[in-house]
């Protein structure tokens, strides 16, 4: 119930009270919310006061409206921690989800120059080139494109990328991964990626392009990724540095 008496504001108590209902699963991805004047009534408050609420929520991405037809729960984050390196795969485990991978090109190729600077190979060395979209609980979270190093990640296959690569890597090749570098920036989505996730062309996505390396410093896996930028979210540890 709100306590009107409370010095927090009721537009939070009722925003906390959807987002407690969202949280422990009582409103579900897709539910539709009661109406404004249903809330006011329920909570004998404003019509302006339940607005400022739902608005809140939905511009933190709990809920999301569709004109003429009502306001809905949101699909929720998935949350990557920007420290520490895991795979796709070992991520969706962590969260009690299945991973799963769609893969639509599996091929042996000559790196061109740019593969080539990226991997710190020689032109027209072989490299893998994998599209594949990724899947969570067989739903589409992200098209990605790799380019793996077939000189240091030897005798790849398309069922190993079936399970995870990191896993192939470090148990069946005992190779140690060691760091990587990523750079994240937002991106209308193309032709490619909207048909593969199944979204409107210039909905907005997160594009992402990370390299790999193994312990001896050599890159072995350069990724370019597109995942949906309302089904993902990035949280960094930032310490501040002493002058």
């Amino acid at each position: 119930m709100i306590d009107k008496s409370s010095p927090i504001p009721i537009y939070y108590q009722i925003e906390e009270q959807i987002k407690a209902l969202i949280e422990s699963g009582k409103l579900k991805s897709g539910d539709c919310l009661p109406s404004e004047r249903e809330y006011a009534e329920k909570f004998k408050v404003s019509r302006m006061t339940v607005r400022q609420a739902i608005n809140n929520l939905v511009n933190d991405g709990f809920l999301y409206r569709e004109k003429g037809k009502g306001t809905f729960v949101a699909q929720k984050k998935f949350e990557q921690v920007l420290h520490g390196l895991t795979s796709f795969t070992e991520d969706m485990k962590a969260r009690g989800l299945t991973p799963g991978n769609r893969i639509f090109s599996f091929e042996l190729l000559f790196a061109n120059e740019l593969i080539a600077k990226q991997l710190d190979m020689t032109v027209r060395d072989p490299v893998y080139q994998i599209e594949r979209i990724r899947l969570a609980d067989n739903e589409p979270i992200a098209l990605e494109t790799s380019f793996i190093s077939a000189n240091l990640i030897k005798d790849l296959t398309k069922e190993a990328m079936h399970q995870s690569l990191y896993n192939y890597i470090e148990e069946e090749l005992n190779l140690r991964i060691d760091y990587s570098t990523q750079e994240i920036e937002a991106a209308p989505a193309g032709d490619k990626e909207a048909e593969a996730l199944g979204i409107k062309k210039g909905t907005p996505i997160l594009k992402i392009l990370r390299k790999s390396y193994l312990e001896d410093g050599k890159p072995f896996e350069m990724v370019k990724s597109a995942y949906l930028a309302d089904r993902y979210k990035f949280i960094a540890t930032m310490k501040r540095s002493t002058k």
